[in-house]
C-alpha cells in the first residue's frame, strides 16, 4: 500500500472479503433467524398459554403485545447507543437480554411473570436489529454491502421453517407446549453469545470516534483471517463529533429520514395485514389451512427466491429502483385476492404476497443503513426498526376491524398503504448502490 493515509473505504477494500465476513454472517444470521421463531412463537404459544394459567386467548395474545413493546424499546434505545458507546458492547449487551429473557421466558410460573420476561425479550429482539445489520454493513466494501444485506435478512424464512416444525413437534404436549416453544427459540441467542466474542468493534466506528489506530489493526485481522497478506496503511480519520437523534431530522437528513420512516411503517402495517389478519378472516371461510405449520412451511420457502432477486436488484438495479418495484408488486398482488376465494386463487396470492413482501424486507434492510453517516447509522436502524413496531402495534386497529367487516376495503386500504410506500422510498434523496459509507 501507499504511504498516504488510506480513506475507510480503501482499507475495507485492502482487507477483502471472505472467511471472516462468512463467519459474521453466520453469526449474525443465527440471531436473524432465532428472532423469527420469537417473532412467530407467538401465534404457536397462545392456546397453550391460555390453558396453562386458564385465560382468555386474548389475554394470552397480550403475551404478543408485550413482547413487541420490546421489541419497540430495544431498536430505539439500543441503536442510539450503538451509535454512541460502540457497536461491539451493545451487540454483547442485545444478546445476552436476548438469550435470558428467551430462555427465562420457559420457566414462567405466572402469567405476569411471563409478560414481563416476553418484555425483556422483545427489548433483546428488537437490539440485536440495528446493530446487527450496522456491524455487518460496516465490515463490507461497498460493491457487495447490499448483496450481502439483503441475504442476511433471508434467514427470517430459515427461522419460520424452524418455528413451523417446532411447533409441529410441541402440539402433542399439551399445557406444556409453549414452554418448549419458548426454551428452544432462546437457544441459539445462547449459542449466539459465545460466537459473538469473535466479532470486533466496527472499524468505521474506531475510526470516528479518534481511535484510528484501533481501526487498522481490525483491518488488519480481518485481512489475515481471510487469507489476505495486504498491509493496511494509515487511515484518514473520520468524523468525531458525536450527535444528537435529532439530527435524523437535520437540513440534510429530514427528507430522507420522513420519508424513509414513513415506508417503513407502512410497510410494517401492510405485513401484519397480510400474514395475521388476513389467514384469521380466510381461515374462519374454509381456509383453515393457511394457519397451519406445513403451509407456513410452503410460503418460507417461497420467500427464499424473493430474497435472492431483491439480492440482485439492489447491486444490479439499485436499491430504490429494486424496493419501489417490489412495493408495487405487493400492491398488486394483494389485490389478487379480490378476484375469488377459491383454493387456487388464495394460495397463489399468498405466495405471491410472500414472495414480494419479503423481497420488499430485504431491499429495504440493506438500503436503510447506508443512507446514514456513521456517527447515525445505529441511530437511523433503530429508530426505522422502533416505527416498524409501532405498525405492528397499530395494525390491529387499523386492518382488523376492517378486515372483519369489508373483505375488498381492507385489501384496498392495504394495497394503498404500499402504493404510498413505493411512492415514499421514491422520495427519498439518495441513492446508495456502490455509494461509498460516509
Amino acid at each position: 500500500m501507499s504511504s498516504s493515509k488510506l480513506t475507510m473505504e480503501q482499507g475495507i477494500q485492502a482487507a477483502g472479503v471472505g472467511k471472516f465476513q462468512y463467519r459474521l454472517f453466520v453469526i449474525f444470521g443465527l440471531v436473524w433467524a432465532a428472532d423469527a421463531m420469537q417473532v412467530l412463537a407467538i401465534g404457536f404459544s397462545v392456546p397453550s398459554i391460555a390453558r396453562t394459567f386458564d385465560v382468555s386467548i386474548p389475554a394470552a395474545l397480550q403475551t404478543g403485545t408485550m413482547f413487541f413493546i420490546g421489541m419497540l424499546i430495544g431498536a430505539f434505545v439500543f441503536g442510539r447507543l450503538a451509535d454512541r458507546i460502540g457497536r461491539r458492547p451493545v451487540l454483547m449487551i442485545a444478546i445476552l437480554i436476548d438469550a435470558f429473557g428467551g430462555i427465562a421466558s420457559a420457566f414462567a410460573p405466572s402469567l405476569e411473570w411471563l409478560f414481563f420476561l416476553r418484555l425483556v425479550t422483545g427489548i433483546g429482539v428488537g437490539a440485536t436489529l440495528p446493530v446487527d445489520y450496522t456491524m455487518m454493513a460496516e465490515f463490507l466494501p461497498s460493491d457487495r454491502r447490499g448483496r450481502w444485506l439483503v441475504l442476511l435478512e433471508s434467514f427470517w424464512a430459515v427461522g419460520t421453517i424452524a418455528i413451523a416444525v417446532l411447533a409441529l413437534f410441541a402440539e402433542g404436549l399439551g399445557n406444556d407446549a409453549w414452554r418448549v416453544i419458548f426454551f428452544v427459540t432462546g437457544i441459539p441467542a445462547l449459542i449466539g453469545v459465545v460466537l459473538r466474542f469473535y466479532v470486533p468493534e466496527s472499524p468505521h466506528f474506531l475510526n470516528n470516534v479518534g481511535k484510528s489506530e484501533k481501526a487498522r489493526k481490525v483491518l488488519e485481522r480481518v485481512a489475515r483471517v481471510n487469507g489476505n497478506n495486504n498491509t493496511i496503511g494509515e487511515l484518514q480519520p473520520g468524523e468525531m463529533a458525536k450527535k444528537s437523534i435529532l439530527a435524523l431530522f437535520s437540513p440534510t437528513l429530514a427528507r430522507r429520514s420522513v420519508f424513509l420512516f414513513l415506508a417503513w411503517f407502512l410497510i410494517s402495517i401492510s405485513y401484519y395485514g397480510i400474514f395475521v389478519y388476513l389467514p384469521v378472516r380466510l381461515s374462519a371461510e374454509g381456509f383453515g389451512f393457511m394457519r397451519g405449520q406445513l403451509f407456513l412451511v410452503i410460503v418460507a420457502i417461497v420467500q427464499l427466491p424473493g430474497f435472492a432477486l431483491a439480492a440482485y436488484g439492489v447491486e444490479k438495479w439499485g436499491r430504490k429502483p429494486t424496493l419501489v418495484g417490489f412495493l408495487l408488486l405487493s400492491a398488486a398482488g394483494c389485490l389478487v385476492y379480490s378476484l375469488g376465494q377459491t383454493p387456487l386463487i388464495v394460495v397463489g396470492a399468498t405466495l405471491l404476497m410472500s414472495f414480494a413482501l419479503l423481497g420488499t424486507w430485504g431491499s429495504i434492510y440493506a438500503f436503510t443503513p447506508e443512507i446514514y453517516p456513521t456517527n447515525l447509522r445505529a441511530s437511523g436502524m433503530g429508530t426505522s426498526g422502533a416505527i416498524a413496531r409501532v405498525g405492528g402495534l397499530l395494525a390491529p386497529s387499523i386492518i382488523a376491524p376492517v378486515m372483519a367487516t369489508n373483505f375488498n376495503m381492507a385489501l384496498g386500504v392495504i394495497s394503498a398503504f404500499l402504493l404510498i410506500s413505493a411512492i415514499s422510498v421514491w422520495m427519498i434523496d439518495a441513492e446508495s448502490r456502490n455509494q461509498v459509507l460516509e
